[in-house]
């Protein structure tokens, strides 16, 4: 079997409404996103997304995934999708580093090899049954109020679990804010407070050493070590998330001994390959981890879902999807979805997603 075409289209994927995070210093409207289709000589295609969370969240954004996967076609033109480590290998020599431009393909890839198995992708990862994955709610930064006011419509939806967007210079206004928030939550429900690099170590300890939370707190400060830092002078635990970008990056967040969770994103660390690598690791280091994607449709969702499916129930915790803000829905009814707060992979071959083409109009580019 081999690779005779790669085909890329771009879509708008416009927010339902505006979202701030990062103490509201960032704000997205709208997300950029990128779908690939990998063809084959047996007739079977995969296919993949590669979606940023805008242009200023994380070092990638989406015009930047179009120009890499143009520099990488080419090389992978004649090679076998189901070579997953050789296709891997293939675009790193092609194009070092952009991790976030070869996540679409290795996921188009794994869709590949999953079709000519006949094995869905859960359990291609690991996983013996489709195990319905537990997923979280994400609140914008605004006032207390309209958090608050947002919670407690997520908790309609089915969501116990949410992550709340905090974050700022003044420590008062986030202490009021998290005690608030926390007053007003019901039993069978908790937060993770997400500060998205908002806070400097100073302002980070001043903060959680006054307030008591029932769940974690996600990424306080800019890099690894302000998070280390932090992480040593507080009794709340400490994930990680936009610092880790690569297999190393984790590695070296372990031996900090500071941390006991992390976010697994396959559009940020390459894809399902290096994702299942990550995930595998937390495993052996006992760690918590939600796996999820950084943005994207129900497309990209999936094949996050598939890899947390596929890990056990100890070490996963909740997933976003990203499709729950989107005003439009390129895949229509497929894949992962919010069933009263759990969402389960397809048990069909493969990603169990398949855009249409009228979805996606006229493609960006043809490589063959």
């Amino acid at each position: 079997m081999k690779i005779i075409a790669v085909t890329t289209w771009q879509l708008d994927l416009p927010l339902r409404r505006p979202y701030l995070l990062s103490g509201g210093r960032l704000k997205f409207e709208s997300l950029d996103s990128t779908f690939v289709r990998v063809d084959t000589d047996a007739g079977v295609s995969g296919w993949g997304e590669g979606c940023p969370w805008g242009n200023n969240y994380l070092p990638a954004h989406g015009p930047g995934v179009r120009a890499g996967i143009a520099t990488l076609a080419h090389k992978l033109l004649g090679q076998d999708p189901r070579s997953l480590d050789a296709i891997n290998r293939t675009m790193d020599i092609a194009l070092p580093g952009h991790l976030y431009v070869k996540s679409a393909i290795d996921v188009a890839c794994w869709d590949i090899l999953g079709k000519v198995t006949g094995m869905p992708l859960w359990r291609l990862l690991g996983g013996t049954v489709a195990d319905p994955v537990a997923v979280n709610s994400s609140i914008s930064t605004g006032t207390t109020d309209e958090m608050i006011a947002l919670i407690r419509g997520e908790y309609s939806e089915g969501y116990r679990t949410h992550s709340a967007k905090v974050g700022g210079s003044d420590p008062i206004t986030d202490i009021a804010r998290i005690e608030a928030i926390e007053l007003a939550l019901k039993p069978d429900e908790k937060v993770t407070y997400d500060v998205n690099r908002a806070w400097l170590p100073g302002v980070a300890i001043q903060v959680l050493n006054n307030v008591s939370v029932r769940g974690w707190i996600e990424q306080p400060c800019e890099t690894l070590q302000q998070c280390a830092q932090v992480a040593r002078r507080v009794r709340q635990p400490i994930m990680l998330d936009e610092c880790l970008h690569t297999f190393e990056d984790h590695l070296q967040a372990w031996r900090l001994d500071a941390f006991a969770g992390v976010k697994v994103k396959p559009n940020r660390v390459g894809g399902l390959t290096r994702a299942r690598q990550i995930r595998d690791f937390g495993l052996s280091v006992g760690w918590q981890m939600h796996i999820e994607d950084v943005g994207g449709s129900a497309l990209a969702d999936t094949a996050a879902v598939h890899l947390a499916s596929s890990t056990p129930a100890a070490n996963r915790l909740a997933s976003w999807l990203c499709q729950h803000h989107l005003a439009v829905d390129p895949v229509h009814g497929q894949g992962a979805r919010n069933v009263v707060g759990f969402a389960s992979p397809p048990t069909a071959p493969g990603l169990g997603v398949e855009p249409s083409l009228a979805a996606l109009g006229a493609p960006v580019s043809v490589f063959r």
